[in-house]
């Protein structure tokens, strides 16, 4: 007969519960503090929801009321310096982080004013959320996209389950760089059901990063209860999967949850890793309104009821009442001073219609169109001082031949070597002596503490290195196969390809993403993507190309220097190939957005990159066609090499535009929209395309070969256009 016995988890898992004597021991001038922030909050709460109705926020506002009081305990906890992101329900919690950012050392609200700084970040939140010019974002974030680096708020998000991998990869830095600071990530009961929160939780305790994981559950996602959503509603029971401690504790109660918060902060300084706190608490409004859930149908009066006879505002000033911290008289002051705080805000942001008994954004605050792209990436400026070279700028008889894939690692190691806060990220990169095709080879050897083997699991690891970009590192990302890209589509394009202009047009990016296109070796439709077709939909990314290895190590030079995110596009085909580099000097740099003349003529112009330059010199040379073939380097549609490719245009007036790949995800079609627009009056023949067929490439060799283009293509091409 078989047995069966219990298996109990080591990992810790309890409820937080509050007593008298964590009052007594509480700095009543910290209590009184906190109330004054619950108080601002709520009330701008109160005038956001207002001006929603007035129609003076574009856009959605959801509010945070009935959540606020665990916010303000929670950030009660935190310096400036540590780091926290919220979703797209994050008013509370990054009002209540710049309050107490800008709250002077010893502030008591009972002896001290409210302070000038103060007011100025009730004003700027207000403005980001209504889109206006004096927000934190100048009005790009609006509700849902906050941040401001100075207060250690690196930006709410506003896809589900979008901000625990970055909030994890703030931690990632700040360990490796050891600063001490710890980073908390805000997420509800809607995320926990996200594959992202769960490779966030795995992520950050398996390399032991110092973040919070603080869920609010509200109990629902939308309208969808969290019984409707899964299976175990005990949604601490996340952590244990995990090995992460866990504390449950009372959302609304703004003591408990200020002790939950200490209560991690310790657990991270004594046992390493991260923490996870549960917070019961709820949103008395719907999703985004003033009215209740109950006017939806999906909740009832009764349950309302009982959450608003808990509601923060209500129960927390009694409690300082009770344990003579504060008076009413005083309570009476807090609130009239946070509601004159609010209101002095709005009178900066609106003015009366005229004539009308109502109010208008004032004009001259709304952001300027003209800058409606500024800053959807950098202008460069950190290259400024970059020693460019081109192959021929050196002195053949230092040259020496060399494989394309032999360069890959040497690169990695190069700049590992001159900048410390370049790591690699990536799957298996830390085995196989430079992972599976040598990708880390020699800088495994040289810097194997900041080569980090990832789990299967790309979205997070993405999401990581993301948040370490944005907290000193500059993280070097291996995706083993572009497929997988997809994978991790929502911290690529969502977030990574967004996050600078989104957040204002300031925020450095500085990520490589080294892609392998490995067409051609049998792998099949699922592992045979070149995945430039799709970051280039999403202008923060710059994408390179290098055909050869003395462009792969300009190239990877130059991305890893830049403030960009930067996708390094690794042909399999091209590893076994050969070419020449300096034999001492491999720290030269190649400009973005500058292509190489490989081959002069007057026929017909190729553009093209990658692998296709060697086939399209193949193709050239069978036909006899004096074309002159263009490698266009950098491919992203902002970064093309325009002046090269007109000036060749107007003198050939042929153009070819040549790429291997899958029809339906090539580059090549906006590229040939461009050249229309832009050449039309020297162009004698309708610009000419060269890709793979309309499926992706499978198994079989021979059905392989005919979905991807070749030199007999390209020779038909150029047979077709030159007649």
């Amino acid at each position: 007969m078989s047995s069966f016995k219990s298996i109990k988890t080591e990992t810790p898992w309890r409820r937080l519960e509050v007593t008298a004597a964590d009052w007594k021991r509480e700095d009543p001038v910290v209590l009184r503090r906190m109330m004054e922030h619950l108080f601002v909050v709520r009330r701008f709460e109160e005038k956001i929801l207002e001006f929603h109705a007035a129609g003076l926020v574009h856009g959605p506002a959801h509010s945070s009321i009935g959540q606020d009081g665990g916010a303000v305990g929670a950030m009660s906890v935190l310096s400036s310096s540590d780091k926290i992101n919220g979703t797209h329900r994050a008013h509370h919690q990054f009002l209540a982080k710049f309050l107490n950012h800008a709250s002077p050392d010893g502030y008591d609200p009972a002896e001290h004013d409210f302070t000038g700084m103060m007011q100025d970040m009730v004003m700027r939140s207000m403005a980001e959320i209504m889109g206006l010019s004096p927000g934190f974002c100048g009005g790009r974030g609006g509700s849902m996209h906050m941040r401001w680096d100075e207060a250690g708020v690196l930006g709410t998000n506003a896809i589900v389950g979008g901000n625990p991998p970055q909030a994890v990869g703030y931690a990632f830095a700040d360990k490796l760089r050891k600063t001490g600071n710890i980073s908390v990530a805000f997420f509800g009961d809607g995320s926990i059901q996200n594959g992202a929160a769960a490779e966030s939780m795995n992520l950050a305790a398996l390399f032991d990063c110092p973040v919070i994981f603080f869920l609010e559950n509200n109990h629902y996602a939308v309208s969808t209860k969290v019984s409707e959503s899964t299976r175990e509603t005990r949604l601490g029971s996340r952590g244990q999967a995990f090995g992460v401690p866990t504390l449950e504790v009372d959302g609304m109660d703004v003591l408990a949850v200020r002790k939950a918060m200490q209560w991690a902060v310790e657990e991270i300084r004594t046992n390493r890793g991260p923490a996870f706190i549960v917070a019961d608490t709820y949103r008395h409004f719907h999703q985004q309104s003033s009215a209740p859930g109950s006017a939806f149908g999906y909740r009832d009066k009764a349950e309302e009821d009982r959450w608003w006879k808990r509601d923060p505002v209500a129960v927390f000033p009694r409690q300082l009442i009770e344990h003579g911290v504060a008076d009413q008289a005083l309570i009476d002051a807090l609130d009239a001073r946070a509601r004159s705080a609010v209101e002095q805000a709005a009178s900066i942001l609106t003015e009366p219609v005229p004539g009308a008994n109502e109010l208008q954004i004032i004009p001259s605050l709304w952001p300027d169109t003209v800058d409606v792209e500024t800053g959807v990436r950098g202008d460069g400026s950190e290259l400024s001082d970059v020693r460019y070279r081109e192959s021929g700028d050196f002195d053949p008889t230092a040259m020496e031949e060399v494989a394309y894939l032999d360069v890959i690692g040497p690169s990695l190691q190069r700049n590992m070597a001159r900048d410390e806060t370049v790591i690699a990220l990536g799957e298996d990169i830390h085995r196989l002596r430079g992972g599976t095709f040598g990708g880390t080879r020699g800088a495994l050897d040289v810097f194997p503490e900041r080569i980090f083997g990832m789990p299967i699991s790309e979205n997070g690891f993405v999401g990581l290195a993301l948040g370490a970009s944005q907290n000193g590192l500059r993280p070097v990302v291996e995706i083993m196969y572009a497929d997988f890209c997809l994978v991790a589509a929502d911290q690529l394009f969502n977030q990574t390809g967004k996050v600078r202009h989104m957040f204002g047009g300031e925020h450095a990016v500085p990520m490589v993403l080294r892609s392998r296109a490995a067409v051609g070796s049998g792998y099949g439709s699922q592992h045979s993507m070149d995945a430039s077709g799709l970051f280039a939909q999403y202008p923060g990314w710059r994408i390179v190309a290098p055909s050869t290895p003395f462009d792969y190590i300009g190239l990877m030079n130059t991305a890893v220097l830049s403030d960009d995110p930067v996708l390094v596009v690794e042909h399999q085909g091209l590893f076994p190939s050969t070419g020449l580099i300096p034999k001492e000097d491999h720290d030269y740099c190649i400009p973005f957005g500058k292509a190489h003349v490989v081959r002069a003529g007057a026929a017909c112009t190729v553009v093209t990159w990658g692998i296709m330059v060697g086939y399209t010199l193949s193709a050239v040379e069978a036909t006899g066609i004096d074309a002159e073939v263009i490698d266009l380097r950098t491919i992203d549609p902002l970064g093309l090499d325009w002046e090269k490719i007109e000036e060749s245009v107007r003198r050939t007036n042929r153009v070819l535009i040549a790429e291997q790949t899958t029809r339906g995800t090539t580059v090549g079609a906006r590229m040939a929209h461009e050249l229309q627009e832009r050449c039309f009056d020297w162009l004698d023949h309708p610009v000419t395309r060269v890709t793979g067929a309309n499926n992706s490439p499978v198994v079989s060799r021979v059905l392989e070969d005919a979905a991807l283009a070749n030199a007999d293509d390209v020779a038909a091409a150029l047979q077709a256009l030159t007649a």
